[in-house]
């Protein structure tokens, strides 16, 4: 009987093999000998370089997307707390009355978390110090582990202070880790030396990126305080828009009553001048 014989291997046939170790290999084999062609050396070699390149690639490993979570359930307005740093013979050297809404961002669980808590003052302790041209108020809430610190600096030449830095550390319970922010470089709430800077309106400090503060019926005074009294109030912008806008109406108001009454009158005198005398 006759065995099959094996097919005779092509000249310049490629052999590849696979292993465990994902690695490549392959054999050049040719027939007559040692006889070589440059040219198949050539193209056999690329091949055989991009099969390797192919099978050492590796494949990235999946990314978890990070998502943002809905913001927390608004907390409402913030209650007004009345704040008092005193010097070091214990008269007051900044008193602060405001009610605090503090607006943090942070990362929790592949979660961008948007938390937004009110500064309870029944639970926060208020220290500080006072220097001839700077000032500072430490708000602290021990059972909401947050530090909060403002900074005030007073311009000796012009005689005009304002908010120069804010810092918050907190730790709440969504937190991996303790998230702190700092502002060096605010101009904000400028005032004049022994007056007070006050806004009722609500209005917004941005200290970060992933931090500001909403501040409600604020009035505040870190220099040249007379007793435990604030001085007379220098009040902001959006106070002043907020009182000019029944200015404004009122005064349109009187302007139309003004028209029509005009109006009234000449109609009057001219229906007058129609009648003649018999």
């Amino acid at each position: 009987m006759n065995c099959p014989q094996p097919a005779p291997q092509r000249r310049g046939e490629l052999q590849l093999a696979t292993g465990s170790s994902a690695s490549w290999a392959f054999n050049l084999q040719r027939l007559h000998g040692n006889e070589t062609d440059p040219r198949l050396d050539s193209q056999h070699t690329l091949l055989a370089a991009a099969v390797l390149h192919q099978g050492l690639a590796t494949v990235a490993p999946p990314t978890t997307a990070q998502t943002t979570a809905a913001p927390h359930k608004d907390p409402g307005r913030p209650e007004k707390g009345n704040y008092v740093v005193a010097s070091s013979n214990g008269t007051a050297c900044l008193l602060a009355s405001m009610g605090l809404q503090l607006n943090v961002t942070f990362n929790s669980q592949n979660k961008t978390v948007q938390e937004v808590l009110n500064l309870r003052p029944n639970v926060t302790k208020a220290s500080g110090s006072c220097e001839s041209d700077r000032a500072s108020l430490l708000l602290s809430s021990e059972a909401e582990k947050i530090n909060l610190t403002f900074i005030f600096t007073l311009n000796a030449t012009s005689k005009k202070y304002h908010l120069s830095e804010v810092s918050l550390s907190a730790d709440l319970p969504d937190m991996k880790e303790r998230f702190s922010a700092t502002n060096r470089s605010l101009d904000s709430l400028r005032g004049t030396f022994g007056f007070s800077y006050m806004c009722h309106e609500e209005q917004t400090l941005t200290v970060a990126q992933n931090f500001s503060i909403n501040t409600f019926q604020l009035q505040v005074q870190p220099f040249g305080l007379s007793g435990d009294q604030f001085g007379a109030a220098e009040e902001c912008q959006l106070d002043e828009d907020d009182m000019l806008i029944p200015i404004v109406v009122g005064a349109a108001l009187a302007g139309l009553v003004l028209i029509v009454l005009l109006a009234y009158l000449i109609g009057r005198k001219r229906s007058h001048a129609g009648y003649q005398t018999i």
